[in-house]
């Protein structure tokens, strides 16, 4: 039977298309591939049991020491096997006795923030704050370097011009701004860093391998800013900061929306690639990069399709399975051929579903809300996006395919934490699951934020992980935008003045 396929594979290239069309879907139908069988063996291939999760965990807590060791220099490379790991050069959390007015932007899309903060101590802690923010022009992602810090300082002398009265500064003290630059750095201090790469659809000229602080610093004195960064961080750990200002056991921070990062709080002690660095607390930030992690993640033939075609193929495997750009396209790849070689949708044109990222992430939350009878809502986003017809039967199987994806994605993000969580406890044995104490894991972006179902496999791989005893001492708390205020906050704490005063 075999040798007989074979050969008819072999001369269908003779064929017509039309032709070799019908004799690959007769082929097809001899070994009888359906949705089902395509979807068993999808669900089998990202099935996420204990042992797994607890592989995935410990395999994260091994790459993570890797990415600590010696000889890796404070830079964004893995060693053999390791994560980034890069330091963040925060050593100093906010405390609540900061005073006075600090600002923050925030940089990381086609779009920049600019905000402002008046603190007034332990008593008052935020006493009032005031945001804006600027869409970057095209034509500006693709120009010099002058050019787009020219137009953000712009926007933020603008801003920062429109100060009233409820925001104050002791006379003589240079305003102080805590910057959130969202792109590949080498951070060289709490104040300074390398740009690496531009990413997000930026390509501007003669900034990479220069200082993005001197960039803005140069820009703001162009404008006749009176302003200074005071601290470099990128919007995870900015997160961390702005979580731990409210809650003092937060000590890890987690974004999950289009991308994926982790950061979490290090003994200095900890890190050799550090060695000799002198720390006044003691510990450090550090941006695990988690998104690189690859190491026993359950894969299929899909992932590694899409991985192919994407523009940074091998990389960020971890982030390509857990995260909100992804997620969808997964589901979009498993859908088409289960109409192509299975005949799901019928007669269905199948030139819509065809089109990579025709289905978002939101789109899957969507149908996953869907408690109707005949699951109205799935047959009407599948024609609204893929131009296909669908009976409730084919619709029960997408729900199938979407649960199967996003299960997987969230169980294994609740794996990583896991994993962090059990790194801190080697070096702070009891401090992280000894009994009362209480660690924090704050979590914002959207994915997270909006989709419950996503929500839910993520605590509950980490209670399974966990167990129950080790689970009553870890909290996971969403933070919302907490990363625009937690860069206004590493700048007070980090401020050149005494407690900001």
């Amino acid at each position: 039977m075999s040798l007989t396929v074979a050969a008819g594979v072999g001369s269908c290239l003779s064929l017509p298309r039309s032709r070799r069309r019908m004799l690959t879907v007769a082929l097809r139908s001899d070994v009888s591939i359906t949705p089902n069988t395509i979807l068993t063996r999808l669900k089998h291939e990202c099935a996420t049991p204990l042992s797994l999760l607890q592989q995935v965990a410990a395999n994260m807590s091994a790459d993570m020491r890797a990415g600590l060791g010696l000889g890796l220099g404070p830079g964004p490379g893995p060693g053999p096997g390791g994560l980034p790991m890069i330091p963040s050069f925060v050593e100093n959390l906010p405390t609540g006795n900061e005073r006075g007015l600090f600002y923050a932007l925030d940089l990381g899309g086609t779009n920049f923030r600019v905000l402002r903060v008046q603190l007034g101590g332990k008593d008052e802690r935020v006493i009032a704050t005031d945001f804006d923010q600027v869409s970057i022009p095209q034509h500006l992602m693709l120009s010099t370097s002058q050019e787009l810090f020219d137009f953000i300082a712009s926007g933020l002398a603008k801003f920062a011009s429109k100060e009233d009265g409820r925001f104050h500064i002791s006379p003589g003290r240079k305003r102080e701004i805590g910057f959130t630059f969202s792109f590949p750095v080498k951070q060289t201090s709490i104040d300074s860093g390398l740009l690496i790469k531009w990413t997000k659809g930026f390509a501007v000229s003669g900034t990479p391998g220069r200082d993005v602080v001197a960039c803005l610093n140069e820009a703001m004195e162009r404008q006749q800013i009176d302003m200074r960064v005071s601290a470099l961080v990128n919007d995870t750990v900015a997160t961390l900061a702005g979580a731990e200002y409210w809650d003092n056991d937060v000590v890890v921070a987690v974004i999950l929306g289009t991308g994926t990062n982790a950061c979490y709080v290090e003994q200095i002690s900890a890190i050799p690639k550090l060695h000799g660095h002198v720390s006044s607390s003691g510990k450090m930030i550090i941006s695990t990069e988690w998104g690189a992690f690859s190491n026993g993640l359950p894969l299929t033939e899909f992932d590694r399709a899409m991985d192919a075609a994407s523009i940074n193929p091998g990389e960020q495997i971890f982030e390509k399975t857990i995260s909100g750009m992804y997620l969808g396209e997964i589901v979009r790849r498993v859908l088409l051929k289960m109409a192509e070689e299975g005949g799901l949708f019928g007669k269905s044109i199948l030139q819509n579903l065809s089109t990579p990222f025709i289905l978002g992430t939101p789109d899957l939350c969507a149908m996953q809300q869907d408690c109707s009878g005949d699951l109205h809502a799935v047959g009407s986003l599948l024609y609204d996006k893929a131009q296909v017809e669908s009976n409730l039967s084919e619709r029960k199987t997408v729900i199938e395919v979407c649960e199967t994806i996003l299960k997987r994605g969230g169980s294994l993000a609740g794996a990583g934490i896991v994993g962090i969580l059990q790194k801190m406890e080697e070096e702070q044995r009891g401090r992280i699951f000894g009994n009362g104490n209480r660690s924090v894991v704050a979590i914002d972006g959207g994915l997270y934020e909006n989709y419950p179902q996503y929500r839910a496999h993520l605590h509950d791989s980490v209670k399974e992980l966990l167990g129950a005893e080790k689970s009553k001492n870890v909290v996971i708390e969403h933070t919302k935008d907490g990363s625009g205020i937690g860069a206004a906050l590493l700048a007070a704490s980090n401020s050149l003045y005494p407690h900001g005063l």
